[in-house]
């Protein structure tokens, strides 16, 4: 039996051919094999160019059990590989809930994620005098560390997620580094301002116009620096130790808010504009009260500037609860009546020495800007007590919305 086979693999001149089924067969299985050996040859480079990358990769099925991993995720998560042919389970090999709850994220949307965090382990180690390391009856010393890590997940197949995670602590220790050195220069440059401004106090008894309103407009310059230094000096000790910056005490939120708004009033009778408060009046949290009334003052004072002439401000209080945290918080809403906040400065309103347009009211005005590290306080203040910030437009008044989120209780972490 004969079978004709057209433009076959290897026939470069496109001619019928007449070959027995047999042979055919035999062809078609060489065919196969070639490739199969050509998939395998790439499925192999591809395993080393994985396991030999600078950047780590991790794999799990769809219940979790770890699929594999190249020797950079070994690395940075502390996964013993010995343990790891013994444990397929991810949870078990390490305990990082950011990690799982990345990989879920990514499972279940089915998109790609991306997340930073922390990663703390626990790591023994043996004492350190050289006669000591070799006796068993000496403890192991537990120390503790941590690493900043960030994540990719992306979803595969059956249910799978890869994940690929780069080392981030080389950039935080260099950001830390660069924090500090800026810290040490602003706490040198208080003095010598602080004298410049006593001088031009001095001055301003003995000067006449227009002498007199050159040292005046010196004076108000040195104050605002003055006032910059500080600012920056108190956002780097609440980054570095919010828990020796923070005092606890218990602060009833209604009472703190009005207080903040006896301090600004006169500014917001100028613009006739009125407060209301919405919520429990007898919330209470534990908290620093002189950070909150910074947080309040802050965000008063923005409102009112931005506001509508003879408009309101809303303050909305209420208990909030969430599936993923199930520590007790209050929600804070702060919502204005002005035009709220452009669209392309939102995601950056927060970030140090930001400051945007010249006004979120797109108006011409004739007040100084600020230092730009207001808001950015503000979110350290926030975060610094466990709580998240954020800022978008209300999608009705379409004035501005800043949401806080504060749990009640002193966070472990402050």
């Amino acid at each position: 039996m004969k079978k004709t086979l057209r433009s076959y693999a290897g026939n470069k001149n496109n001619e019928d051919v007449s070959l027995p089924l047999q042979s055919l067969i035999r062809l078609e299985l060489s065919e196969l094999n070639r490739q199969r050996q050509q998939l395998e040859q790439d499925k192999q480079a591809w395993q080393e160019l994985i396991e030999q990358a600078p950047i780590g990769y991790l794999q799990v099925d769809a219940e979790n059990q770890l699929l594999g991993c190249n020797q950079t995720a070994k690395d940075l998560l502390h996964i013993d590989s010995r343990r790891s042919l013994r444990v397929r389970l991810l949870l078990e090999l390490v305990r990082s809930y950011d990690l799982d709850q990345l990989i879920e994220s990514t499972r279940n949307s089915q998109r790609s994620q991306t997340k930073e965090w922390i990663f703390y382990f626990t790591r023994y180690v043996s004492p350190q005098q050289p006669e000591l390391q070799t006796n068993s009856d000496q403890p192991l010393q537990k120390i503790v560390e941590s690493i900043a890590l960030k994540g990719s997940g992306f979803p595969l197949p059956k249910q799978q997620v890869g994940v690929f995670i780069e080392n981030r602590q080389p950039l935080l220790e260099l950001s830390q580094s660069r924090d500090r050195t800026f810290a040490d220069l602003t706490h040198e440059l208080r003095t010598p301002l602080t004298s410049i401004s006593l001088v031009a106090e001095n001055l301003l008894r003995r000067l006449q116009d227009p002498e007199r309103r050159w040292v005046e407009q010196m004076r108000k310059e040195t104050n605002r620096l003055i006032e910059l230094v500080q600012e920056w000096l108190d956002l780097t000790q609440l980054q570095a130790t919010p828990n020796q910056v923070l005092k606890y005490e218990t602060v009833g939120l209604y009472d703190l808010v009005q207080s903040v708004w006896q301090t600004l009033e006169p500014i917001a009778k100028r613009k006739e504009v009125t407060l209301a408060y919405n919520g429990d009046r007898q919330i209470s949290i534990c908290a620093d009260r002189s950070r909150l009334i910074q947080v309040f003052l802050n965000l008063l004072d923005n409102a009112i500037k931005h506001n509508s002439i003879g408009k309101q401000i809303l303050i909305q209080v209420s208990k909030s609860s969430t599936q993923s945290n199930l520590k007790n918080q209050i929600k804070i809403d702060i919502i204005d009546s002005g035009t709220g906040f452009n669209n392309s400065d939102i995601p950056f309103i927060f970030e140090r020495l930001y400051r945007g347009d010249k006004s979120r009211t797109r108006e011409p005005s004739n007040s100084p800007d600020g230092s730009g590290l207001g808001l950015a306080i503000v979110e350290e203040i926030v975060h610094a007590h466990g709580g998240t910030i954020s800022a978008k437009n209300h999608p009705l008044g379409g004035g501005a919305w800043v949401e806080i989120l504060l749990p009640t209780d002193k966070t472990e972490n402050s």
